[in-house]
């Protein structure tokens, strides 16, 4: 069975509804990727499940087309409820910008991006990718060099052109994610996504420390010391004013929403939640216990 048969079959289940509503030809270069037509009837029926009261759990809404992983499908079916109001978005340390959270908002749907990497050679392979794609080529993303800080990062997007509200915030920094979080002042995101530090489950609020250069450490392919947790983040958002309402299924992203935004629609979770996939139990067996005495702080 496809994906796309799946995810209608679950949406009809839940919905307690005949399986009469067929998903549309897939038309995508992959299984794995849902074109732009399909995810404008997955919104339509996200909009009319929400007006009967379905709220739907977010493992059955993963979809990838240019995400890492479901993260497309999640931010789909959170903006399918909430709406939007300037289809503006933010993402820092998206890479050549071909696979990031912020990918599929701009070429499928129209967003204005701005994306930031620290490596030059992704954001050349960014710029010519968005420059040469035939959804994109009139008016692509702007793709920035930086290395950001939390000295810098406010003064980055303000010189960009990106400043108050905007709709979404991407954060995938592999090191002091925590921190930019913190020290961002100039944009108001309704929607923030950011990667978080797995391994601790909900158990500890720590960070790694501050460090303009930090680096990630990567074991058995994933950068174990690095980033903040879960906890650490929902303590955060919430100074911020915002809550923490769902996470990638495997426990790699947190989704937080403004706390004036959709607040029936997307009710606040504990973090615990989070982590019932099996893959995040054994990070925090396996892979906890070899970083567990570096350098954390305790925020």
């Amino acid at each position: 069975m496809t994906f796309k048969k799946r995810l209608w079959r679950s949406i009809n289940a839940l919905a307690g509804t005949p399986e009469v509503v067929q998903p549309p030809v897939q038309r995508a270069r992959d299984d794995s990727q849902v074109d732009r037509g399909s995810q404008l009837l997955l919104a339509l029926r996200y909009r009319e499940l929400a007006e009967r009261g379905v709220i739907l759990p977010f493992d059955e809404v993963e979809f990838r087309s240019y995400s890492q992983n479901g993260e497309d499908g999640l931010l789909w079916y959170i903006f399918s409820l909430i709406g939007t109001t300037s289809k503006r978005c933010v993402e820092i340390c998206a890479g050549d910008g071909r696979e990031c959270n912020s990918a599929n908002l701009i070429i499928n749907h129209g967003w204005t991006g701005l994306l930031f990497d620290g490596n030059a050679d992704h954001v050349r392979t960014g710029q010519q990718f968005y420059r040469s794609h035939r959804d994109t080529f009139t008016y692509p993303p702007n793709l920035v060099h930086a290395w950001i800080t939390a000295e810098n990062v406010n003064e980055l997007i303000s010189s960009n052109g990106f400043s108050g509200e905007i709709d979404l915030l991407s954060l995938d920094i592999d090191g002091i994610d925590y921190w930019i979080w913190k020290a961002i002042e100039v944009i108001s995101p309704r929607v923030l996504i950011a990667e978080i530090q797995a391994i601790w489950g909900s158990e500890a609020s720590v960070t790694v420390p501050y460090h303009p250069s930090f680096k990630a450490e990567f074991i058995q392919g994933f950068g174990v010391y690095s980033g903040a947790s879960l906890p650490a983040f929902v303590k955060l958002g919430r100074a911020k004013g915002y809550r923490l309402v769902g996470c990638q299924r495997y426990g790699f992203n947190a989704v937080f929403v403004r706390a004036d935004v959709g607040c029936t629609l997307l009710p606040e979770i504990p973090a615990q939640q989070c982590f019932e996939h099996p893959f995040a139990k054994w990070a925090y067996r396996e892979l906890r216990p070899l970083v567990a005495d570096r350098a954390w702080e305790e925020v």
